[in-house]
């Protein structure tokens, strides 16, 4: 199933370049859990609320139902992920102690999609989406922890950035997927199915390393287990400051993007076909202008050895892309924002990972460091449904514009907009403030 590489202790930093065939099948694992993710989280998880509510008159709107699911997904992948990663840190397994749960996150990953696509009633389609996220996180934890395992410090830029494309092109695949096979079970189906071959490169080379017989494992105590996962920000400051960055930028970017398909569809009056297309117009514009800037400037930050100027003006970039998105209400508009975010995107994704696996505690809890990070990544998408939810019903009670269909310029947008700009711009802010990364 895969190599290990006993000559060298998981703990000890790495100092060898990884072969190409092991970025590639790291790329490849990345491309087909994110396609699981956002192709759902795109297109058809709105699509499947809408005809949801339609046939439950009398139940929640779309955008609550949307809302509903998106946070119960991203409330359990809260926990989900450091969980997982806390696990495959104390595996012991002939297959290293990333891999069996790459292995078993995929597997049950696909089935809950499939689940997911016969789900005719809310409660179903929250339970569902809830599975894919408790599974995925377990593929993406072990996915993750693969970096700091392999690559060496000087080196993370480019493979950070490589990872990142790897997300980019998922999205417009998952996206592309759910508009081109007609119809919602069709697509959860195909990206169950794509996802699962593209692990499987990974999963047959991953050089995943075990621990060694003689390390020793205190048995599982679930409250010293949770105490883990807090990270003093007295001990490890750059820890939290890292922590805190990500969260607001992550925050910013989920509260501009969650109801990006009702903004192009109540906002700019797009019928639910075009707006699909529109929607991966618009992600394919991204996605290449993320693929442009990830790897060059991935790179770049790793010849010179630094990181915080890239990871500060990349939130700006962010931010500003939803301040377009706000002040300019038209489809000229959205082009312009997703040019944008692709640039500061791309550049975020590949220099702020770097930066983390810069200021992880140590090298035994990697996978378990990396999980805590990532609910900075998690609890943006619990938060941003509830944040952009409340503002559209708050701006709509008060008498202010909402669903415009093109016909003006909508308040709730320009507001849920708005914020999304302030907090990546806080988010910049706070990079300075780590001090051990230049």
């Amino acid at each position: 199933m895969t190599t290990t590489l006993p000559t060298r202790s998981p703990f000890d930093e790495p100092v060898d370049n990884p072969p190409a065939r092991w970025v590639g099948a790291l790329v490849l694992l990345n491309l087909g859990v994110m396609a699981g993710w956002f192709g759902p989280i795109q297109v058809l998880l709105a699509q499947q609320a809408d005809r949801i509510a339609a046939a439950e008159p009398g139940g929640m709107s779309k955008e609550a139902l949307l809302a509903v699911v998106l946070f119960s997904g991203a409330a359990v992948s809260l926990f989900a992920n450091p969980l997982w990663g806390a696990f495959s840190d104390r595996t012991r397994s002939r297959l290293g102690r990333r891999v069996p749960w790459v292995l078993g996150g995929v597997v049950l990953g696909a089935a809950s999609l499939l689940l997911l696509s016969v789900a005719e009633t809310a409660a179903l389609m929250v339970v569902a989406w809830s599975l894919v996220q408790l599974a995925l996180n377990a593929a993406w934890a072990g996915g993750v922890a693969a970096v700091p395992d392999q690559v060496p410090v000087e080196r993370r830029g480019l493979i950070g950035g490589l990872v990142a494309i790897a997300g980019t092109v998922g999205v417009l695949m998952g996206i592309k997927i759910a508009e081109v096979t007609g119809s919602i079970a069709q697509g959860y189906l195909a990206i169950a199915v794509v996802m699962l071959l593209l692990s499987v490169p990974y999963l047959l080379g991953s050089r995943d390393l075990a621990l060694p017989p003689d390390h020793p494992l205190e048995p599982m105590d679930w409250r010293r287990l949770l105490r883990s996962f807090w990270v003093s920000p007295r001990e490890h400051p750059d820890f939290a400051w890292a922590w805190l960055t990500r969260l607001l930028v992550n925050l910013g970017n989920w509260i501009a993007l969650n109801y990006l398909y009702y903004f192009l569809t109540d906002g700019l009056g797009f019928g639910d076909d075009d707006a699909t297309a529109r929607l991966g117009t618009l992600v394919l514009i991204y996605g290449v202008c993320t693929v442009a800037t990830t790897v060059v400037v991935g790179h770049w930050s790793d010849r010179i050895g630094r990181r915080k100027v890239f990871v500060i003006w990349s939130g700006v970039l962010i931010g500003a892309s939803s301040l377009v998105l706000g002040l300019w209400q038209d489809w000229p508009g959205a082009l312009l924002a997703a040019v944008v975010l692709g640039a500061g995107f791309g550049v975020y994704q590949a220099v702020d990972f770097a930066l983390i696996t810069q200021v992880l505690p140590g090298a035994v809890d990697r996978a378990k460091d990396l999980g805590v990070i990532n609910i900075a990544s998690a609890l943006p998408q619990v938060l941003a449904p509830a944040i952009a939810g409340l503002i559209l019903v708050v701006v709509r009670e008060l008498g202010g514009s909402v669903a415009t269909h093109g016909e003006g310029w909508s308040l709730g947008y320009g507001v849920v907009y708005l914020v999304g700009f302030v907090l990546c711009v806080l988010g910049s802010v706070f990079v300075t403030r780590i001090r051990s990364v230049p």
